[in-house]
């Protein structure tokens, strides 16, 4: 259906309606793109304030109001922004995303329709080996002809099975010595980095959970790059919000109540004693990276 010109009452934001139905290209042959939205910062501070009855006040004001919200964590006023967005991403992505259970979903159809050919090749250059400390994510890269080798694996792999896919599709009445199976069927030799595509609707508040697991440094490398894209659109849809958001989530860290304990005894010059033998190795790498802090080595 064309999308016919009108006029409207509702807020609107420039930024996103001069990129509404834009692809911003992600990884080989994926994209997000933003179909329609809902609210922006003034939503945000309107809902806040209803309880008052008072409305929007001077830029500062509202600009202050949505940092004290994002700093003490109400979360409701953030629920009153909604974005829908049409994604196109590899399968094996897609099963991480959708862990985010708190969006509308709804994904092309391999029963209904036949699948795109397209399949998601990693670079040679961020193919490695398991990390040595983590039971899930990325060592370092391979060596060159290593990481050369193992994506031909993968793309004589992928295509060997997009071509059982067709085959198995053929019509046996045209000549072909397919049995010409149905499509949910013939679906299931397919890999899991071939691209789907989905419309993704969610509001505010639960699309920066998503943003604050899905940017993080030890999130697979493929769906930090979708997280990239879509922070892009929520900086230029909601600028004062993201801003806070940057600031007090993104931006900060929690300690637990021995990684305070610690602090406070460096801060004051005192021995840290028995907070640090407390400590976890994360809370430990968090102060030497996060607070500059030096930290035995060692698991509390």
């Amino acid at each position: 259906m064309d999308r016919e010109a009108s006029l409207t009452r509702r807020a609107v934001v420039p930024f996103l309606e001069e990129r509404l139905g834009a692809h911003v290209p992600v990884l080989d042959h994926g994209f997000v793109s933003v179909v329609d939205y809902m609210g922006s910062d003034a939503a945000i501070v309107e809902a806040a304030r209803v309880s008052t009855l008072a409305g929007s006040k001077t830029p500062a004001q509202d600009r202050g109001l949505i940092r004290h919200l994002m700093r003490h964590g109400h979360t409701s006023p953030f629920e009153m922004c909604e974005i829908k967005l049409h994604v196109r991403l590899p399968i094996f992505i897609a099963r991480q995303w959708i862990r985010h259970r708190t969006a509308s979903v709804n994904e092309v159809s391999g029963r209904y329709s036949i699948l795109s050919d397209d399949f998601y090749l990693p670079p040679p250059a961020i193919i490695a080996g398991p990390s040595p400390t983590r039971r899930q994510g990325r060592g370092e890269p391979l060596a060159t002809a290593a990481a050369e080798s193992a994506s031909l694996l993968i793309q004589e792999a992928s295509s060997a099975s997009i071509h059982a896919y067709h085959e198995l599709l053929s019509d046996p009445s045209a000549g072909s010595a397919s049995p010409g199976l149905a499509r949910e069927l013939a679906r299931l030799v397919l890999p899991l980095n071939l691209y789907t595509e989905w419309i993704w609707k969610i509001d505010l508040h639960n699309l920066l959970h998503f943003l604050e697991l899905r940017l993080s440094s030890d999130a697979q490398a493929e769906i930090r790059e979708y997280a990239q894209a879509i922070a892009g659109i929520v900086a230029g849809w909601v600028p004062v919000t993201y801003e806070a958001f940057l600031d007090y989530r993104v931006e900060s860290i929690t300690l637990s109540r021995h990684a305070a304990a610690f602090v406070q005894r460096r801060l004051a010059g005192e021995a840290t004693g028995d907070a640090e033998a407390m400590l976890t190795s994360s809370e430990r790498e968090t102060l030497v990276q996060r607070l500059g802090l030096a930290v035995d080595e060692g698991e509390g």
